[in-house]
């Protein structure tokens, strides 16, 4: 059987999430975020302070993808660093009271949101509940595999395979001079 883009789960998951994204995007905007930092913000509204790595775990992204969304994040006044109080060398990310604040606009704005997709709260969260699982599930298969995205950024190359492309750069080098 060929494969089809519209028998895609992938590509479907792909299209629900630009059409939700590019509906908040000119929302969050107007506020001063950006679809990714809104997500940062929202971990920090339901669990409060945390370290960055811990933040970064709960929304599935490497963390040095989460640095430059701090970053910004801070030059606005949304978040502040600090260190733990139990280890100074961690670094925790707290919200600001103007990232308080923004909680109320925020609820707003995904309001808004919600309204826009037509789902009823029925559906809407038969739907959350789905991709949760479906999360979940696919996390349980990475579980070990170091590309997974929540353990690190890149895929890691097994030592035999570096070896290998060494072993050939240098033989390159050697015919090429």
């Amino acid at each position: 059987m060929p494969l089809r883009l519209d028998d895609q789960l992938c590509f479907a998951l792909y299209a629900a999430t630009h059409a939700v994204t590019r509906s908040y995007r000119p929302k969050l905007q107007a506020v001063g975020l950006t679809y990714p930092q809104y997500l940062v913000m929202l971990a920090l509204w339901q669990d409060g302070a945390q370290p960055m790595g811990q933040l970064a775990q709960r929304l599935h992204l490497a963390p040095n993808a989460i640095t430059p969304l701090i970053d910004r994040l801070e030059v606005q006044e949304f978040v502040a660093r600090a260190p733990s109080e139990s280890d100074r060398r961690t670094v925790v990310i707290k919200l600001t009271p103007r990232g308080k604040r923004m909680e109320k606009v925020a609820a707003e704005i995904q309001s808004d949101v919600v309204c826009e997709t037509g789902l009823s709260r029925t559906r809407l969260n038969a739907l959350r509940e789905s991709l949760k699982s479906l999360v979940d599930d696919m996390e349980v298969l990475a579980v070990g595999d170091a590309s997974s995205p929540a353990v690190t950024s890149k895929p890691r190359r097994s030592r035999s395979t570096t070896s290998r492309k060494r072993k050939r750069a240098r033989s390159s080098a050697k015919s090429a001079a």
